[in-house]
C-alpha cells in the first residue's frame, strides 16, 4: 500500500512510554490477564476480539518531524522519531487510522450526518481505557465508552507468525475494521445491537456476528477509496483477504481445540468474513453492508 508520513495528529495518542493498566475486567466477559500462548490466544481470539497484522516491509513517500507527539493525554510519553523502533508501523498504522477516518467523514458529511473522530491509542502491554484495563493479549479493539481504537504495535508481528496474517494491507484491514465499529457507533448500530442482545439473550451470538461482519464489509468499503485513490499494490487485497480469512471463528476454534462450534461463533466464519470484506470493497457503497437485513448472514 502506497502511503506516506503524515503530521502529528491530536486523533493519535501514543501511550508506549507510558505504564499501562492490566488484569481488570473489560465489559462482555473479557478479561485481560497476562500473555497467552499460542493456543490460549487463538481460543481468545475465537471468542472476543478481533486482530490484524503481517511482516512486509513498508514503502514510505515522505516524512515530517522528529517525534513521536503525544498531544493532550494523560499518560502519554513522547518517544524521539530517531530512538523509536516501531517508528514505521506506528506512522503507517496512524496513517492508515487518519485517512480512513477522513473517508468517513466525508461518507457522512454527503449524508447530512455529523461524524465525530475517534482517537488511536498506541500502547505497549496494558493500557486503561473507558471500558476498563486490559492486556496486549486482547488485540486491537474498540472501546465505545471512549469512542478510541487500541492498539499494540507488538501485535502486528504477532499475527503474522501465530496467525499468518502477513504484510503492511492486512494491518490497514485491522484498523480499518475498527474503524467501523466506530462508525457503528455513531450511527447507533451498536447500541441496538447492545438492546436486542440483553433482550434476547439467545439471539446475542448471532447479533454479534451481524455486527463483526458489517465492520468487515465497512472496511471493504474504505479498502474500495484506497483502490480508486490507486495506492493499492500488487497483492495487497489478497493480504486484507488472507487476514479476515485468518480471524474467522471456525478456522481460530479448529486450530485452537480441534474441533467447530458454530453456535458458539461471535465474529463469523472465514469464509464469512471474507465474503463481506470483498463486498464492501467491490461497491465501495456502505448501503451493501447490511448484514442485519433477513439474508443478510
Amino acid at each position: 500500500m502506497r502511503w506516506r508520513r503524515m503530521r502529528d495528529t491530536p486523533d493519535v495518542i501514543d501511550r508506549r512510554g507510558a505504564r499501562g493498566g492490566g488484569g481488570l475486567p473489560i465489559p462482555g466477559g473479557i478479561r485481560a490477564g497476562g500473555g497467552l500462548g499460542i493456543v490460549g490466544l487463538l481460543v481468545f481470539l475465537a471468542i472476543t476480539l478481533i486482530g490484524g497484522g503481517g511482516g512486509a516491509a513498508f514503502d514510505v513517500d515522505n516524512q515530517f518531524g522528529d517525534q513521536v507527539q503525544t498531544p493532550g493525554d494523560p499518560g502519554s510519553a513522547a518517544i524521539p522519531r530517531e530512538q523509536d523502533p516501531e517508528r514505521d508501523l506506528r506512522d503507517f498504522s496512524a496513517y492508515v487510522f487518519t485517512k480512513a477516518q477522513e473517508d468517513w467523514e466525508q461518507a457522512f458529511a454527503e449524508q447530512g450526518r455529523p461524524y465525530e473522530r475517534a482517537e488511536l491509542v498506541l500502547y505497549r502491554d496494558g493500557v486503561s481505557t473507558g471500558c476498563g484495563s486490559a492486556s496486549s493479549a486482547v488485540g486491537p479493539f474498540y472501546c465505545p465508552a471512549d469512542q478510541r481504537v487500541y492498539l499494540d504495535l507488538g501485535f502486528y508481528g504477532d499475527m503474522a507468525s501465530q496467525l499468518g496474517a502477513q504484510g503492511d494491507f492486512a494491518w490497514a484491514y485491522v484498523i480499518a475494521h475498527e474503524v467501523g465499529h466506530h462508525v457503528q457507533e455513531q450511527l447507533g448500530t451498536s447500541a441496538e445491537v447492545s438492546r436486542l442482545s440483553s433482550e434476547h439473550p439467545d439471539q446475542a451470538n448471532p447479533l454479534s456476528v451481524r455486527l463483526e461482519l458489517q465492520a468487515d464489509c465497512y472496511a471493504g468499503v474504505w479498502a474500495h477509496s484506497v483502490y480508486s485513490a490507486g495506492d493499492l499494490d500488487p497483492g495487497d487485497v489478497e493480504e486484507a483477504t488472507t487476514a479476515a480469512a485468518s480471524v474467522g471463528d471456525d478456522r481460530l476454534q479448529r486450530e485452537a481445540t480441534g474441533r467447530v462450534n458454530p453456535d458458539s461463533f461471535t465474529h463469523g466464519s472465514a469464509a464469512q468474513r471474507t465474503a463481506w470484506f470483498n463486498r464492501g470493497r467491490a461497491s465501495g457503497q456502505p448501503a451493501d453492508c447490511d448484514t442485519f437485513s433477513p439474508d443478510g448472514v
